[in-house]
Protein backbone atom coordinates (compact mmCIF):
# COMPACT_ATOMS: atom_id res chain seq x y z
CA UNK A 1 0.00 0.00 0.00
CA UNK A 2 2.81 2.41 0.91
CA UNK A 3 4.36 1.99 -2.53
CA UNK A 4 1.20 3.41 -4.12
CA UNK A 5 1.18 6.58 -1.98
CA UNK A 6 2.95 9.91 -2.21
CA UNK A 7 4.21 11.20 1.16
CA UNK A 8 2.86 14.65 2.10
CA UNK A 9 3.93 16.77 5.08
CA UNK A 10 2.39 19.85 6.71
CA UNK A 11 3.66 22.09 9.53
CA UNK A 12 1.46 22.77 12.56
CA UNK A 13 -1.49 25.08 11.78
CA UNK A 14 -1.23 24.47 8.01
CA UNK A 15 -4.41 23.90 6.01
CA UNK A 16 -4.17 20.38 4.62
CA UNK A 17 -7.44 20.56 2.66
CA UNK A 18 -9.28 23.86 2.12
CA UNK A 19 -13.06 24.25 2.10
CA UNK A 20 -14.29 24.78 -1.43
CA UNK A 21 -11.33 22.98 -2.98
CA UNK A 22 -10.66 19.38 -3.88
CA UNK A 23 -8.59 17.20 -1.57
CA UNK A 24 -6.71 15.73 -4.50
CA UNK A 25 -7.27 12.12 -3.52
CA UNK A 26 -7.52 9.95 -0.44
CA UNK A 27 -5.08 10.27 2.46
CA UNK A 28 -3.92 7.95 5.23
CA UNK A 29 -2.67 9.87 8.29
CA UNK A 30 0.79 8.60 9.21
CA UNK A 31 1.75 11.07 11.94
CA UNK A 32 0.56 14.16 13.73
CA UNK A 33 -2.97 15.32 14.41
CA UNK A 34 -5.49 17.30 12.37
CA UNK A 35 -9.02 18.57 12.79
CA UNK A 36 -11.87 19.15 10.37
CA UNK A 37 -13.43 22.60 10.84
CA UNK A 38 -16.51 24.20 9.32
CA UNK A 39 -17.74 27.75 9.73
CA UNK A 40 -21.30 28.97 10.19
CA UNK A 41 -22.70 31.90 8.23
CA UNK A 42 -22.05 34.02 11.35
CA UNK A 43 -18.39 32.94 11.35
CA UNK A 44 -18.54 30.53 14.29
CA UNK A 45 -16.11 27.64 14.07
CA UNK A 46 -17.50 24.09 14.41
CA UNK A 47 -15.26 21.08 15.04
CA UNK A 48 -16.41 18.18 12.86
CA UNK A 49 -13.77 15.67 13.88
CA UNK A 50 -10.15 14.88 14.67
CA UNK A 51 -7.75 12.83 12.59
CA UNK A 52 -4.92 10.78 14.08
CA UNK A 53 -2.42 8.30 12.61
CA UNK A 54 -4.31 5.50 10.89
CA UNK A 55 -7.31 7.66 9.96
CA UNK A 56 -8.43 8.16 6.37
CA UNK A 57 -9.68 11.44 4.86
CA UNK A 58 -10.12 13.14 1.51
CA UNK A 59 -11.75 12.21 -1.78
CA UNK A 60 -12.01 8.46 -1.36
CA UNK A 61 -14.45 7.75 -4.18
CA UNK A 62 -13.57 10.50 -6.61
CA UNK A 63 -13.09 14.26 -6.90
CA UNK A 64 -15.51 16.27 -4.77
CA UNK A 65 -15.49 19.76 -3.31
CA UNK A 66 -14.54 19.79 0.37
CA UNK A 67 -17.17 21.30 2.65
CA UNK A 68 -14.70 21.96 5.48
CA UNK A 69 -11.09 22.83 6.21
CA UNK A 70 -8.72 20.17 7.47
CA UNK A 71 -6.04 21.84 9.61
CA UNK A 72 -2.90 20.28 11.09
CA UNK A 73 -2.78 20.78 14.87
CA UNK A 74 0.72 19.32 15.01
CA UNK A 75 3.30 18.77 12.28
CA UNK A 76 1.57 16.05 10.26
CA UNK A 77 2.22 13.63 7.44
CA UNK A 78 0.01 11.44 5.31
CA UNK A 79 0.22 9.06 2.39
CA UNK A 80 -1.74 10.51 -0.55
CA UNK A 81 -3.44 8.20 -3.06
CA UNK A 82 -5.30 9.16 -6.20
CA UNK A 83 -8.98 8.36 -5.79
CA UNK A 84 -8.73 5.70 -8.51
CA UNK A 85 -5.77 4.04 -6.77
CA UNK A 86 -7.57 4.09 -3.42
CA UNK A 87 -10.73 2.54 -4.88
CA UNK A 88 -8.61 -0.16 -6.57
CA UNK A 89 -6.89 -0.93 -3.25
CA UNK A 90 -10.26 -1.21 -1.49
CA UNK A 91 -11.54 -3.56 -4.22
CA UNK A 92 -8.41 -5.75 -4.05
CA UNK A 93 -8.00 -5.89 -0.27
CA UNK A 94 -11.04 -6.64 1.86
CA UNK A 95 -9.17 -5.64 5.02
CA UNK A 96 -8.95 -2.05 3.72
CA UNK A 97 -12.70 -2.04 3.05
CA UNK A 98 -13.38 -3.34 6.57
CA UNK A 99 -11.07 -0.72 8.13
CA UNK A 100 -12.79 2.00 6.09
CA UNK A 101 -16.26 0.78 7.15
CA UNK A 102 -15.18 0.75 10.82
CA UNK A 103 -13.81 4.30 10.61
CA UNK A 104 -16.90 5.64 8.87
CA UNK A 105 -19.17 3.92 11.40
CA UNK A 106 -17.16 5.35 14.31
CA UNK A 107 -17.32 8.86 12.80
CA UNK A 108 -21.08 8.58 12.27
CA UNK A 109 -21.55 7.34 15.84
CA UNK A 110 -19.45 10.21 17.25
CA UNK A 111 -21.36 12.78 15.17
CA UNK A 112 -24.69 11.34 16.33
CA UNK A 113 -23.52 11.42 19.97
CA UNK A 114 -22.47 15.07 19.63
CA UNK A 115 -25.81 16.02 18.05
CA UNK A 116 -27.76 14.30 20.83
CA UNK A 117 -25.59 15.93 23.52
CA UNK A 118 -26.02 19.41 22.04
CA UNK A 119 -29.80 18.89 21.94
CA UNK A 120 -30.24 17.23 25.34
CA UNK A 121 -27.34 18.11 27.66
CA UNK A 122 -26.50 21.52 29.11
CA UNK A 123 -23.26 23.19 28.10
CA UNK A 124 -21.71 22.54 31.51
CA UNK A 125 -22.88 18.93 31.32
CA UNK A 126 -21.14 18.53 27.94
CA UNK A 127 -17.94 20.00 29.41
CA UNK A 128 -18.11 17.58 32.35
CA UNK A 129 -18.71 14.62 30.02
CA UNK A 130 -15.84 15.63 27.74
CA UNK A 131 -13.43 15.95 30.66
CA UNK A 132 -14.34 12.42 31.81
CA UNK A 133 -13.98 11.10 28.25
CA UNK A 134 -10.59 12.77 27.72
CA UNK A 135 -9.28 11.60 31.10
CA UNK A 136 -10.28 7.97 30.58
CA UNK A 137 -9.49 5.35 33.21
CA UNK A 138 -6.27 7.14 34.19
CA UNK A 139 -8.37 10.12 35.35
CA UNK A 140 -5.80 12.56 34.02
CA UNK A 141 -5.64 14.71 30.88
CA UNK A 142 -2.01 15.23 29.90
CA UNK A 143 -1.25 17.76 28.59
CA UNK A 144 -4.05 19.81 30.13
CA UNK A 145 -6.76 20.58 27.59
CA UNK A 146 -6.49 23.81 25.62
CA UNK A 147 -9.62 25.72 26.61
CA UNK A 148 -10.22 27.20 23.16
CA UNK A 149 -9.97 23.72 21.59
CA UNK A 150 -12.45 22.31 24.12
CA UNK A 151 -14.80 25.20 23.35
CA UNK A 152 -14.65 24.49 19.62
CA UNK A 153 -15.24 20.77 20.18
CA UNK A 154 -18.24 21.43 22.43
CA UNK A 155 -19.67 24.34 20.43
CA UNK A 156 -19.43 26.83 23.25
CA UNK A 157 -17.17 29.70 24.26
CA UNK A 158 -13.71 29.59 25.80
CA UNK A 159 -15.02 31.67 28.70
CA UNK A 160 -17.74 29.10 29.49
CA UNK A 161 -15.17 26.28 29.50
CA UNK A 162 -12.84 28.33 31.71
CA UNK A 163 -15.61 29.18 34.22
CA UNK A 164 -16.79 25.56 34.36
CA UNK A 165 -13.31 24.14 34.99
CA UNK A 166 -12.58 26.86 37.58
CA UNK A 167 -15.81 25.97 39.39
CA UNK A 168 -14.79 22.29 39.39
CA UNK A 169 -11.39 23.27 40.83
CA UNK A 170 -13.00 25.30 43.63
CA UNK A 171 -15.15 22.28 44.53
CA UNK A 172 -12.11 19.99 44.62
CA UNK A 173 -13.33 17.85 41.72
CA UNK A 174 -10.40 18.62 39.39
CA UNK A 175 -6.86 19.87 39.96
CA UNK A 176 -4.38 21.49 37.55
CA UNK A 177 -0.82 20.42 38.21
CA UNK A 178 2.41 19.98 36.21
CA UNK A 179 0.75 20.81 32.89
CA UNK A 180 -2.01 18.25 33.40
CA UNK A 181 -5.63 18.24 34.57
CA UNK A 182 -6.41 15.58 37.18
CA UNK A 183 -9.93 14.35 37.85
CA UNK A 184 -9.65 14.11 41.64
CA UNK A 185 -13.25 13.08 42.34
CA UNK A 186 -14.56 11.28 39.23
CA UNK A 187 -17.68 10.03 41.03
CA UNK A 188 -18.65 13.62 41.90
CA UNK A 189 -18.08 14.70 38.30
CA UNK A 190 -20.21 11.78 37.08
CA UNK A 191 -22.98 12.82 39.51
CA UNK A 192 -23.04 16.25 37.85
CA UNK A 193 -23.97 14.55 34.57
CA UNK A 194 -27.25 13.21 35.97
Amino acid sequence: MAARAQLRRWPAQATMVAAGGEAGGAYLMLGGEAQALAYTAAGHMVLLGRYLPGDLFGDMAGPAESEHDLVALLPSEAGQFTSATFVALVEMHGCIAIALAKQLTARLSAATRRMVEVATVSTTGRIHAELLRLAGDARVIRPAPVLSQLAIALQTTRETVSRTISALEKRGIVRREDGALFIVAPHRLEELLE
